[in-house]
């Protein structure tokens, strides 16, 4: 049975709000060179808050302070350079009608500004009771953890699947 006007050749019906948002442009408006910065930071506090996890777990299986002291430093590094990818993400979202549009946008900004949540008060337990980081800091790392993986899933999907912040020349 062939399709009808109001499908398209994969067999889903036409829906005129997906067509709307699939018309705005999703490029990258706070970029350098045509790079989002927002993508190019957003590596080092995901990579950070698995420091501090990692610094949690040698700490408990070794009970060197080293790793306190570790953890405390990976911590607050976390919370302040997501605040930083924050900023340029939230910017994107704000400047960019195609990717406000997006209902993965949203769910991506939330999970991250959660991380950036838990990852602040990660970060405060440590520095202000040092004693708490086993078992409360550890459980903060481990939220954190299944939180960067949440936001991370979600801004891949936006990157991949969407093609959020990324210049394709309608030759390629």
């Amino acid at each position: 049975m062939g399709a009808t006007m109001s499908e398209d050749r994969t067999g889903r019906r036409d829906n005129p709000v997906i067509a709307d948002v699939m018309e705005h442009d999703v490029r990258s408006a706070v970029a350098v060179a045509g790079h989002p910065i927002h993508a190019m930071m957003v590596h080092f506090p995901i990579a950070l808050v698995f420091a501090t996890l990692g610094s949690d777990i040698f700490y408990w299986w070794t009970a060197d302070v080293f790793w306190v002291r570790a953890g405390l430093w990976a911590s607050g590094f976390a919370f302040w350079l997501g605040i930083a990818a924050a900023i340029a993400g939230t910017a994107e979202l704000i400047l960019v009608r195609g990717i406000r549009g997006r209902v993965g946008s949203w769910t991506h900004g939330i999970a991250a500004m959660t991380l950036i949540a838990i990852a602040g008060t990660n970060w405060g337990v440590r520095l202000h009771n040092p004693d708490l980081v086993l078992p409360l800091g550890l459980a903060l790392s481990v939220l954190s953890g299944i939180f960067a993986g949440l936001a991370g899933w979600h801004g891949g999907k936006l990157v991949f699947d969407h093609g959020v912040g990324m210049i394709v020349d309608p030759n390629e």
